[in-house]
C-alpha cells in the first residue's frame, strides 16, 4: 500500500539515523544487537516480497470502495491535504489500537513488538500476514468519503516514514513537541511491557488522539522500560516470529468447547480465556438420620408384633 517512491526517497534518512544509532551504542559502551537487527532486516525483505504480491489485490479492492465515494475530495489543495492528514491519522490510531485489542489483528502486529531491544531496526520488523488479518480495511472510510487510494497510500507512507525515528532509546523528551506529536519517548512507552505502559500511545504522527480517547501514558524515570512479547520466549527464528501467535490462536480455537469461546479466542482481547467448566459434585447417597431411626423403630415394632402373634 505504501508507494515505493516514498521508501526510496526516505532511504538516505534511514541510513543516516542507523549509523548515528550504532555510534551512540559504541560511545556509551553498549553492545549493539547485531543479530536482532539482522533478523529484522530478513523479515523486512520477506515483508517486501509478500507486500509486492498482495498490493495489486488490495489496490483493486480499494478502487472498488473508492467507486462508492460520497464526495470528491482533492488532495492537491491545502484544505484537502489537511483533511486527509487528520483522517488518515484517525484511521491509523484505530487500526493500531484494534491491532492490540483484537487477537486476530494482534497475531500479525505482535511481530513488530518482538524485539528485545529498542532500536531503529525494529521499525521495519513487520508482519507478512497483514493482508490476511485485514488491517487495510481500516482505511476504507477514507475511500468512501472521497479520498483517492493513491492519496491515502501516499499519506500512509508519510506516516510510516515519520515513525522510523521513534524506535530509539537515544532521543530524550522534546518539550512542547510532546503535547501534539508522537515522539521517541511516547513510542518507547508503547513498546514497553510494564503494566503501566501496556496498550498505550497508538498514534502515528500525532499523539492527540491518544490524549482524546484516554490511551496516553507518559514515560517516567521511575518505571523501567523492558521490551519484547509477554508470555513468549525470545527467539531469532523469523518463521517462529511470523507465525507463533497464529499457531496459538488456531490451536486454542480448535480445542475450544463451544462457538462462543471460539469466537472470543479469535476476536476477543489477546489473553482472553474461557471460564473453567463448573464441576458438579455427585450427591452422596447418605440416608437421613431421622429416616433411619424411624425405619429401625418400625422394624422392631413389626418383629415384636410377629413374635406376639406367633
Amino acid at each position: 500500500m505504501v508507494p515505493k517512491a516514498v521508501i526510496f526517497y526516505a532511504m538516505p534518512f534511514f541510513m543516516f539515523l542507523i549509523v548515528w544509532e550504532i555510534y551512540r551504542f559504541r560511545k556509551n559502551q553498549r553492545n549493539f544487537p547485531w543479530m536482532e537487527a539482522l533478523v529484522s532486516l530478513l523479515m523486512a525483505a520477506a515483508y517486501t516480497v509478500i507486500n509486492t504480491r498482495s498490493t495489486p489485490i488490495i489496490a483493486s479492492a480499494n478502487e472498488w470502495f473508492y467507486s462508492l465515494r460520497l464526495f470528491d475530495i482533492p488532495a492537491n489543495t491545502i484544505w484537502g491535504l489537511g483533511l486527509l492528514f487528520l483522517g488518515e491519522e484517525l484511521a491509523y490510531y484505530w487500526l493500531h489500537r484494534c491491532a492490540h485489542e483484537i487477537r486476530w489483528l494482534w497475531a500479525s502486529h505482535n511481530v513488530h513488538h518482538s524485539p528485545e531491544t529498542m532500536t531503529l531496526s525494529g521499525a521495519y520488523r513487520l508482519s507478512i500476514t497483514g493482508p490476511l488479518s485485514g488491517l487495510f480495511l481500516f482505511f476504507v472510510p477514507l475511500f468512501i468519503l472521497g479520498f483517492s487510494p493513491v492519496a491515502v497510500a501516499g499519506m500512509f507512507g508519510f506516516n510510516l516514514v515519520y515513525q522510523f525515528w521513534l524506535h530509539t532509546e537515544w532521543i530524550p523528551k522534546l518539550g512542547w513537541f510532546e503535547y501534539i506529536f508522537n515522539t521517541p519517548s511516547h513510542h518507547r512507552v508503547h513498546h514497553a511491557t510494564d503494566a503501566a505502559y501496556i496498550d498505550r500511545n497508538y498514534g502515528g504522527v500525532l499523539i492527540i488522539f491518544d490524549r482524546l480517547f484516554g490511551t496516553f501514558a507518559e514515560e517516567k524515570a521511575s518505571i523501567p522500560l523492558n521490551y519484547g512479547l509477554i508470555g513468549k520466549k525470545p527467539t531469532l527464528n523469523p518463521l517462529t516470529l511470523f507465525f507463533q501467535e497464529w499457531a496459538a490462536l488456531f490451536r486454542d480455537v480448535v480445542q475450544a468447547r463451544n462457538w462462543h469461546d471460539r469466537f472470543y479466542l479469535a476476536f476477543g482481547r489477546p489473553g482472553w480465556q474461557p471460564k473453567p467448566e463448573k464441576v458438579t459434585a455427585p450427591i452422596p447417597l447418605i440416608p437421613v438420620r431421622g429416616t433411619m431411626e424411624q425405619e429401625t423403630h418400625e422394624s422392631r415394632t413389626t418383629r415384636g408384633r410377629r413374635q406376639k402373634t406367633g
